[in-house]
């Protein structure tokens, strides 16, 4: 037998305990787990990248109730959709999520292939694979976090997470597991879940359970005895620390709230005034600081006595504050503010 009839055994068998693993051990009732449809798999999806799941399943049940088709998210006024993401960062999926409404109501009808799907803005490969997989049960091959280690570790790849050279071998191992929909006792859904799953439970970063895991006969690193070598660690950046002026604007008990661009930083989300710099004449009345992904941000607050300028404008209470979409640490700095 011919190493390559070897590996292709090897690869059935490694799906096929997948999804008899995910059917007996795998999670089930997560709610965009029930009825399934490609819209929903979409929001869940959008709302899971970089964002764990106990975090993102109230999110997810608040948005279906507020957008329950993806006709309704594609109607809906920019700021409601902002308000019930705010928490969840990441800004910038939740404009995507509702350009991609958009297009898919202009289309007329939600795409169901990999190639129409990749043409829907905010859809890359992974969100196209999932769709195809859960939402429609075909061919569709994922590549997230969780499968990256998984498959890093099953089979040994060299390499630092997210460089070209290891994505290459990554997406081909996923097209070369993952089942076709007319294959005999293939389950898509089960696969995709089953990987996620695994990943996230079983094959975890750190003290991952390798004797619960259903692949450990197959896993290179384990036979190795190399598993914390998998996936390769990224070379250690000092974050840098960027300084950030904001102006707090009170009239008796509110504050003066701007929209944000839709650009940069917090896009479309109501926030205090922010300078370019620190004002003259300004008393500092607090500070608080906020991690992104490239930098951390560490705000100061001043009082001052200026005109601002901005177009959307608003004054804002105590008690209106969860009417606005506002980034988390500023939610929180007012809230402690004017709830004083």
């Amino acid at each position: 037998m011919s190493s390559s009839q070897n590996q292709l055994i090897q690869s059935e068998l490694i799906t096929r305990q997948v999804i008899n693993w995910q059917k007996s051990h795998g999670r089930h009732q997560l709610p965009w787990q029930q009825d399934v449809t490609p819209y929903k798999v979409l929001v869940s999806e959008l709302m899971l990248q970089q964002t764990q799941v106990a975090t993102v399943i109230p999110y997810f049940q608040r948005w279906m109730q507020a957008f329950p088709t993806v006709q309704a998210l594609a109607a809906a006024p920019e700021d409601e959709v902002m308000r019930l993401w705010q928490g969840l960062g990441y800004y910038a999926r939740a404009r995507n999520l509702q350009k991609a409404a958009r297009h898919i109501t202009a289309l007329g009808e939600f795409p169901a292939t990999l190639d129409a799907l990749l043409q829907v803005p905010g859809v890359g490969r992974y969100t196209a694979g999932a769709i195809m997989s859960f939402a429609y049960q075909q061919h569709g091959p994922i590549v997230d976090g969780n499968v990256r280690r998984l498959y890093c570790r099953l089979f040994a790849l060299e390499g630092v997470p997210n460089t070209p050279a290891l994505e290459k071998q990554l997406w081909a191992k996923a097209e070369l597991l993952t089942p076709e929909h007319q294959e005999p006792h293939a389950d898509c859904r089960a696969f995709a879940q089953g990987l996620l799953d695994l990943g996230a439970t079983v094959c975890k970063p750190r003290q991952p359970l390798c004797e619960q895991c259903p692949l450990s006969s197959h896993c290179l690193a384990l036979a190795q005895q190399r598993i914390s070598d998998f996936p390769n660690a990224k070379p250690k950046k000092t974050v840098p620390v960027k300084d950030g002026h904001f102006l707090l604007v009170r009239k008796a008990q509110q504050v003066l709230l701007v929209k944000r661009p839709g650009a940069g930083i917090w896009p479309a989300l109501w926030c205090l005034p922010q300078p370019a710099q620190a004002p003259l004449d300004g008393v500092l009345v607090g500070e608080f600081s906020h991690q992104f992904t490239h930098y951390k941000l560490q705000a100061k607050v001043w009082s001052a006595d200026l005109s601002i300028e901005e177009a959307e404008q608003s004054w804002v209470d105590a008690a209106n504050l969860a009417d606005f979409g506002l980034p988390a640490p500023v939610r929180v700095y007012l809230e402690a503010l004017l709830n004083a």
